[in-house]
């Protein structure tokens, strides 16, 4: 009996020695508006997303495996943007220095035509493409993270997607900006839906910030995705779901649109930058091609001696905007229905041309500046999320259904909100959106087409190193804002949370005027703009920068901007 015993003791001595050795390593992770970590970093638009996202690379996930599961907990805990009824755009590099570009844009439904929003007269129904199942495309999120994650992923979907179904269905506590958001739009969630009373953001009284948000029904949509993959959104039970929902209100989205969706890689746009190798998204992204060109147009300056938001540099990244926008209007579509200029467009000599037209002490007029000559604007409820990985991958990753909530419209009985992604495309030739941008015939709407984004997911490298991941939501202002936020850190020395918390401006070609923050400028800087020729227009925030930089030192800050709940973990 004594000698079992010994030998059961030294078993289990063995056996916990063992285990000490070889337990999991643990991880102490560093989080908040801003964050500094050693290995791996995370940045998103909610809290609860950055999380999961910094969870799964602790687990041994790539920054694939990341993306996968931030994704879908986004659809969760951001449904002002973050979904499974919209699409995006994602630029991803390997530890080697690979880049691949995945499109998983929306498109158009087979039955879509021109003047689908135009009356007999030509008379534009601006509701029709911005309100209801009239205004969704068909969505790409789901496709684009399966596609994505065939490709590069190393764990189970099934497991990445645990996440977001637990925080659907046993809810989370909405912040105090959500709350106001949900109070504001129950009038546009009454309106567009059948069911009013099955909407998971309407509540008979007032939300408050840590009130629990349960959606059920969106925990057994994302349950079917777990289980049959992406046939469990495209086809069955949710396919049906979403076309009910067209066909009760004259929608024309149909299961062949849904079963056909295939998320699309594309060539990456590469440019350089005094020394700074740039990798951004190319169409029907317009935002790859916009930054390439505005960089390209500033280095003909000396924006250092000129100093961050002076009338002089004001003035000059005025300009270029201008210059660059119009073309965007002309030259910029699906590339798949339209032939895009992209080596005319970024040609040197002709970026060289744009900057010696500019005065460095008179405004342009818009209507003087034309497009290149060869032989839109979007919501500002995107979203954008960066991930590096204690591997040295990294993701760049913006997403949207467009308006804030969408079409405001929730596929009854799968609890997710469709995009209203149809109003990116010039409803009619020439006349402005929502927004403000103009459009031309290659963004018109065709059959099974990309509509144009102004979405900018960029990586930055430096002498063949990851130096920074960035992007923004914002609609037209996402191209400035990363263009802004770049300069503030490449040429004004900004640290990654400084250059994402200053104030920013923006400019689109039309309307004449430049856009500003509040503060974002001097009342000084403000008469020696005006004394130039510009106008102005004081608006509210100007998007909201989800970005990480790789300092000097090796260690990563990641920044997540002070005007939204963004926020960054890392370890």
């Amino acid at each position: 009996m004594f000698k079992l015993n010994g030998i059961v003791v030294w078993s289990m001595l063995f056996l916990l020695v063992f285990a000490c050795e070889h337990k999991k390593e643990t991880i102490d992770f560093v989080e908040g508006k801003s964050a500094i970590s050693e290995k791996a970093m995370v940045v998103s638009a909610h809290p609860e997303a950055s999380k999961v996202g910094a969870k799964v690379l602790a687990d041994g996930g790539n920054a694939i495996d990341a993306m996968f599961a931030v994704h879908f907990a986004l659809a969760v805990v951001y449904p002002s943007a973050g979904n499974i009824g919209g699409g995006g755009f994602m630029v991803y590099r390997d530890n080697e220095g690979s880049y691949s570009t995945l499109d998983f844009r929306e498109k158009a439904s087979m039955l879509a035509r021109e003047d689908m929003y135009q009356d007999g007269e030509g008379n534009v129904d601006v509701n029709a493409s911005l309100y209801g199942v009239t205004s969704a495309g068909v969505p790409g999120s789901v496709a684009g993270m399966f596609e994505a994650h065939s490709k590069y992923g190393t764990l189970p979907f099934e497991d990445l997607i645990q996440p977001a179904i637990e925080l659907a269905e046993s809810g989370f506590k909405i912040t105090a900006q959500q709350a106001r958001n949900y109070n504001s739009l129950k009038k546009d969630f009454t309106e567009n839906n059948r069911f009013p009373e099955k909407v998971s953001l309407l509540k008979s009284d007032e939300w408050k910030e840590g009130d629990l948000l349960v959606q059920i029904e969106l925990a057994e949509t994302l349950k079917r995705i777990q289980k049959n993959g992406q046939k469990g959104f495209y086809e069955g039970e949710t396919a049906d779901l979403i076309v009910e929902e067209m066909n009760q209100g004259a929608g024309i989205m149909t299961l062949e649109d849904l079963k056909n969706y295939k998320a699309v890689w594309r060539d990456p746009i590469i440019g350089d930058y005094k020394g700074y190798k740039i990798v951004g998204m190319g169409p029907p992204s317009s935002g790859g091609i916009a930054l390439m060109q505005l960089l390209g147009i500033a280095s003909h300056f000396d924006l250092k001696s000129s100093g961050h938001q002076t009338a002089s540099t004001i003035h000059l990244m005025t300009e270029m905007e201008r210059r660059v926008y119009a073309d965007r209007a002309s030259h910029l579509g699906d590339p798949d229905f339209w032939e895009v200029p992209i080596s005319q467009l970024l040609d040197p000599n002709y970026l060289k041309s744009r900057a010696d037209e500019i005065n460095p002490s008179l405004a342009s007029s818009s209507k003087d500046v034309k497009a290149l000559e060869v032989e839109v604007f979007e919501s500002e409820e995107t979203t954008h999320y960066s991930i590096i990985d204690q591997f040295g991958n990294a993701v760049s990753l913006t997403t949207t259904i467009n308006s804030a909530y969408g079409s405001k419209t929730f596929v009854s009985g799968a609890g997710f909100l469709l995009n209203n992604e149809m109003d990116d495309f010039s409803v009619k030739p020439g006349h402005p959106n929502k927004y403000g941008l103009l459009g031309g015939a290659a963004n018109a709407i065709a059959p099974e087409k990309r509509m144009l984004s102004a979405m900018t997911p960029t990586i930055i490298e430096k002498d063949g190193e990851l130096k920074m991941v960035v992007g923004t939501p914002g609609g037209s202002t996402i191209i400035t804002s990363v263009f802004q936020v770049i300069l503030n850190t490449l040429e004004h020395d900004m640290s990654m949370s400084q250059a994402v918390t200053a104030r920013r401006f923006h400019h689109q070609w039309y309307p004449e005027d430049i856009q500003l923050e509040k503060d974002a400028i001097s009342i000084q800087v403000r008469e020696e703009l005006a004394g130039m020729g510009h106008k102005f227009i004081d608006r509210g925030n100007i998007g909201r920068i989800d970005a990480i930089l790789v300092r000097k030192t090796g260690k990563l800050e990641g920044a997540g901007d002070p005007r939204g709940d963004d926020y960054a973990v890392g370890f």
